[in-house]
């Protein structure tokens, strides 16, 4: 389950993709290794994200 944090970067993030610049996003899950979520975008899966527990982006 993704912490408070993770889910307002989530938010802004798939914010910015789809209304924007306008790119699909493909996958969103939890690395069950680090705890972070991972977001797979962009028209050839070339943009990826990680938001830490604490919500910062990578």
């Amino acid at each position: 389950m993704p912490t408070n944090a993770q889910l307002k970067g989530l938010y802004r993030i798939c914010y910015q993709l789809t209304y924007l610049i306008f790119q699909p996003i493909h996958l969103i899950c939890i690395d069950d290794r680090t705890q972070n979520l991972y977001i797979l975008a962009g028209q050839n899966e070339e943009i990826e994200f990680e938001i830490t527990v604490n919500g910062e982006v990578l």
